[in-house]
């Protein structure tokens, strides 16, 4: 008599089920937050996860410029890009790019370094929507809450 055979089903893209979910991070730890709202991103929270297929879910994030940082890092986290020039160094301190013209960045750049790089990755960060304020024009997908406060106590800084 043969055992039954044990095989792993891979999900293709066209079986794929995409849901919305709204993310408020109002209060929330930036490095926290990005884990969860990555792995959502990839479809790791799905039994149906496949590594080489976009399965995760569509993400909005609001009041993304009341996130928190744990720590110093307000002051002592620096974010670096190169101009091209020689000697072109340049960096700015996260509580600038919190009060800066798009606070936004700072959650979207931890998002995005969580995400493998290539095609896959890039599909799946146009999965993600990030806004400064409270409003979001995403009401017609009836987007399901996502509460990353009560998953653990150290997600939120203050109550």
């Amino acid at each position: 008599m043969k055992a039954l055979m044990k095989t792993t089903k891979s999900a293709k893209p066209h079986e794929v089920e995409k849901k919305w979910h709204i993310v408020d991070a109002d209060g929330l730890v930036v490095g926290r937050a990005a884990t969860i709202i990555a792995n959502v991103l990839r479809g790791k929270h799905k039994p149906s996860y496949t590594p080489h297929v976009d399965c995760g879910d569509n993400v909005i994030v609001i009041n993304a410029d009341k996130v928190k940082f744990t720590g110093n890092k307000l002051k002592d986290k620096v974010y670096y890009r190169h101009t091209g020039y020689a000697g072109g160094i340049k960096g700015v301190t996260a509580g600038k790019v919190l009060e800066g013209k798009f606070p936004e960045r700072v959650l979207e750049k931890a998002i995005e370094r969580m995400i493998p790089r290539g095609p896959l990755g890039r599909a799946q960060m146009r999965s993600l929507r990030i806004y400064s304020g409270a409003e979001h024009p995403h009401a017609a997908q009836n987007p399901e809450v996502l509460d990353i406060a009560g998953m653990n106590r150290k997600n939120k800084v203050g109550n």
